[in-house]
């Protein structure tokens, strides 16, 4: 297998609306950026990691436990255009890793199962995660991204509604016995140069409607390759998550070794 120059980079944002300071809350004794930092560390094909933040707060917490950090302007809009301001300047990268800031639990193996079609394939542009959705709830849950693929593996389209629609079908929750439905995880690899190209399109039609960047990808015709995943991973997005998270960390020993 190829060694590319990959780097992973982790956006962190101060600010949050249910969760202030988000990425320096505690989790059994470290705060969730390096929680993040350390399990993306652990991925084989990953060369370099590096916190994208916009706070001095989160830059200091990065420093102390030995982490590489760049700060970034305040007013960037999402994760990909911050982690898209520290790429343009890591002109010897050829891969960008973007591992969401709230993904504590994330398991290496998904990194690098995002990672290998791309060093596999030099004609793909972008990749990402996707699994199978066993329990009903997931099917309807708007904060649940679905996902369709083509028959070589490639998003169709996401959507935070049902994706297919069975229109012969029962009711929402029995429908993911009669058809394959696919959960996003918003896991992202990009070439160095497409990243930026994506960062410097407007936000397109479909990505307003349904909230989801991703769909600038597709609106303008390329392709994103995903990867069929057997792991999970749980976000923090409330302190009933970060409560959850703890009580994993606490009865594992993977995640703090």
């Amino acid at each position: 297998m190829s060694r590319l120059n990959i780097v992973a980079i982790i956006p962190a944002r101060y600010a949050s609306t249910r969760l202030p300071e988000k990425p320096l809350i505690d989790l059994c004794g470290k705060p969730m950026i390096q929680r993040v930092y350390e399990r993306t560390k652990k991925a084989t094909l990953v060369n370099r990691v590096i916190v994208a933040t916009d706070h001095e707060k989160i830059t200091e917490a990065v420093k102390s436990f030995g982490g590489e950090v760049m700060l970034t302007p305040s007013d960037l809009k999402s994760g990909s255009d911050r982690i898209a301001y520290v790429a343009k300047n890591l002109k010897d990268a050829v891969i960008i890793v973007n591992v969401q800031g709230d993904e504590p639990l994330i398991s290496p193996t998904m990194i690098e199962e995002a990672i290998k079609p791309m060093i596999d394939d030099s004609k793909i542009q972008m990749a990402t995660l996707v699994k199978k959705i066993t329990m009903a709830a997931e099917v309807s849950n708007p904060n649940i991204v679905k996902t369709v693929l083509d028959e070589d593996g490639f998003a169709l389209y996401f959507s935070r509604s049902p994706i297919p629609f069975l229109r012969n079908g029962s009711e929402n929750n029995t429908w993911h016995r009669q058809f394959t439905y696919y959960k996003h995880i918003g896991l992202y690899v990009f070439r160095r140069e497409f990243l930026l190209q994506f960062a410097s399109w407007q936000e397109s039609a479909l990505e307003r409607a349904e909230r989801l960047e991703q769909l600038r990808i597709i609106e303008h015709g390329f392709k994103i390759k995903a990867t069929i995943t057997e792991y999970d991973s749980i976000p923090v997005d409330t302190a009933e998550d970060a409560d959850r998270i703890r009580t994993i960390l606490q009865q594992s020993r993977e995640y703090n070794s």
